[in-house]
C-alpha cells in the first residue's frame, strides 16, 4: 500500500469510529440514562405520573432515538466503505441486518409518542383516566418486547462485523472474537428473554462483560485508526 492508500485507510477507520461513538452515546442515552431518570416499571398510574413529571425529558429520548437511528445507518455504511474490500458480501450482510431494523426503531418511537399522548388526555377522550392510563401502558410494553425482538438483529449485524474485522489485517484479530462473542451473547440473551424469561436477567449478567465489544472496537478506531501495513491491497481497491 502506498502512503495515500494508508491515509484514505486511516480516514475511512476514524469516520467510522466517530460516527459509532456518536451513536453508542445516543443507545446509552436512550437505554440506561432516561430509565435511570423516568421510573417505567411500576403499575399504569405510576409510570403516567413518572412520564408527565419529566414529559421534556421523555420527548428528548424519542428525538435522541431517532437521531441514533439516523446515525447508524451512516455508520453502517461507513463500515461498508471500510470493508467491502475485505469481503463484499459480508460487508452487504452487515448493511442489510442493521437497514431492516430502523423501521422498527421508528415505530418504537411512535409508540411512544402515542403512549404520551395518551397519559396527557389527547387521545381516546371517551375513556376514563384509568382506562387510558393501561392503554398507554400497553403500548410501552410493546415497546419493551421489541426492545427483546431487536436483540436478535444487534447480535446478527456483529456477525459479519466480527468476521470483517478478524479478515481485515488492518485491525487487530482479538476484536473480531470479542465482537463475534457480543454477537453471539446477545442472541443468546434475546432467546432466554422468549423462551426461559425467569433467566434472563441471570443470563444477561454473566454476559455482561462481553458486551463491551463494540466499545472496545469504537475505541480503536478513534484513537489508533488502521494499522499502516495491515492491508495489503492494491491502489485501484480503496477508490474514494
Amino acid at each position: 500500500m502506498t502512503n495515500t492508500d494508508n491515509i484514505a485507510l486511516k480516514t475511512r477507520a476514524r469516520t467510522a469510529g466517530f460516527l459509532f461513538l456518536v451513536w453508542i452515546i445516543t443507545g446509552l442515552f436512550g437505554l440506561m440514562y432516561i430509565p435511570a431518570k423516568i421510573n417505567m416499571r411500576g403499575d399504569a398510574a405510576d409510570t403516567a405520573r413518572n412520564i408527565l413529571a419529566n414529559e421534556f425529558l421523555f420527548r428528548t429520548g424519542v428525538v435522541v432515538d431517532l437521531a441514533g437511528a439516523a446515525i447508524w445507518i451512516l455508520l453502517v455504511l461507513a463500515f461498508y466503505r471500510l470493508f467491502r474490500q475485505v469481503h463484499e458480501f459480508q460487508a452487504k450482510l452487515l448493511v442489510a441486518f442493521v437497514l431492516v431494523q430502523i423501521p422498527v426503531v421508528f415505530m418504537t418511537d411512535a409508540c411512544n409518542m402515542v403512549a404520551l399522548m395518551l397519559f396527557k388526555g389527547d387521545l381516546m377522550k371517551a375513556l376514563d383516566l384509568a382506562q387510558r392510563q393501561e392503554l398507554a401502558a400497553v403500548f410501552l410494553k410493546v415497546n419493551t418486547s421489541v426492545t427483546l425482538v431487536l436483540e436478535f438483529f444487534w447480535g446478527l449485524w456483529l456477525l459479519p462485523l466480527a468476521l470483517l474485522t478478524y479478515r481485515s489485517g488492518f485491525l487487530p484479530r482479538f476484536l473480531g472474537i470479542w465482537l463475534f462473542a457480543n454477537g453471539f451473547a446477545y442472541l443468546i440473551v434475546c432467546l432466554t428473554g422468549i423462551l426461559f424469561p425467569l433467566y434472563s436477567d441471570t443470563v444477561y449478567q454473566i454476559a455482561f462483560p462481553v458486551f463491551f465489544g463494540e466499545m472496545a472496537l469504537m475505541l480503536w478506531l478513534v484513537i489508533r485508526g488502521a494499522k499502516d501495513n495491515g492491508a495489503q491491497m492494491k491502489k485501484h481497491e480503496y477508490e474514494n
